[in-house]
């Protein structure tokens, strides 16, 4: 890509990504939300991008706003 303003040429290095690579993108920034059967009904489980469980409330919104404030960006799962 040429630069107008001095003449440079940005130089871009392709790195080829692993599936493993691929999979920890967004580890620390995505939590999945899914519905789940629990003993008083329905709950929301929370899961950390790896799949880790985080904890169970009894409500989506709920669910949604305590990734939020944990600063992770929630995500449903169907």
């Amino acid at each position: 890509m040429n630069m107008e303003n001095d003449g440079a040429k940005e130089v871009t290095k392709e790195i080829p990504l692993s599936e493993r690579d691929f999979a920890l993108l967004g580890m620390n920034d995505l939590a999945y939300i899914r519905a789940v059967t629990v003993e008083s009904g329905t709950g929301f489980m929370i899961h950390a991008a790896d799949g880790s469980p985080l904890g169970v409330v009894a409500d989506r919104e709920t669910a949604f706003v305590a990734a939020r404030q944990h600063g992770l960006e929630p995500r449903s799962v169907h």
